[in-house]
């Protein structure tokens, strides 16, 4: 069947497709009901499988060579590993999620080592070896008009962009807590919540309020959540990370 005629015939049963938003709103509505939100339950994914369900590649035009992702045991628990040789790609999930009503995001990380150049200052440092991202969606009635501009040129050049992401970064010397620009674009903030060896090869374990985090980086309301994904990267740096990710989720205040 052709795309033409699939659509035609959902056109032509109303009964069906109401059923459908109805099913798709109860679902919606039992998330936001949920006391946590599960992005990436990577813990159940199969192992060997390419990809987790709902995650798709993450990939940049101007990048050819992609980190690789897959899906493996450790310690007994299913988890995705990222091995990168001066590559960049991440793997990225669409959401929808309030940060207002979800302002906790958890997840786990472990990675083999730090970079020796890394530097969240320097565009030529902009690498680490794992980093959560969390992309928020543009509503232009909300965005002022030079901020409107620099977005809309943005998209001309890079395509796709969100209006503003969090990225929580593993770093190499630069202070935990530090909030800073990406090097590349204002669109991004970079949050360091590790630095450093002392943890390489240890199951790390992390809790960030994002709804405070934009706030503090953005010095305005966040809009709602439109993606996540995660990353290692070492295109600029021309090194080699391997890093591993956990299960990441969202949470209400308590």
């Amino acid at each position: 069947m052709t795309a033409y005629r699939m659509v035609m015939e959902l056109l032509r049963a109303p009964l069906v497709l109401t059923m459908m938003s109805i099913v798709a709103v109860s679902e919606l509505a039992w998330a936001q009901s949920s006391p946590i939100v599960e992005v990436g339950k990577f813990s159940e994914a199969s192992e060997g499988a390419a990809l987790p369900d709902g995650w798709k590649p993450l990939t940049f035009k101007k990048i050819p060579t992609q980190t690789k992702y897959e899906v493996i045991r450790d310690g007994g628990v299913t988890v995705v590993k990222a091995s990168s040789e001066a590559s960049a790609s991440g793997l990225t999930k669409t959401v929808k999620i309030d940060p207002r009503e979800y302002p906790i995001v958890r997840w786990r990380w472990k990675i083999e080592n730090v970079l020796k150049n890394s530097d969240v200052h320097r565009k030529e440092g902009d690498d680490y070896p794992a980093r959560l991202y969390i992309t928020f969606e543009y509503d232009p009635d909300k965005v002022g008009f030079a901020k409107k501009l620099k977005y809309k040129a943005g998209r001309a050049l890079f395509g796709d962009i969100p209006i503003a992401a969090l990225n929580y970064i593993w770093e190499r010397n630069t202070p935990v807590g530090t909030i800073i620009e990406n090097a590349f674009t204002e669109f991004a903030q970079m949050i360091v919540v590790e630095n450093g060896p002392q943890k390489v090869g240890l199951w790390v374990d992390e809790e960030r309020n994002l709804y405070e985090d934009y706030r503090q980086a953005f010095g305005e309301e966040p809009p709602m959540i439109n993606g996540v994904a995660i990353m290692s990267d070492t295109d600029n740096t021309k090194e080699r990370a391997t890093a591993y990710y956990g299960d990441i989720l969202f949470m209400k205040s308590q």
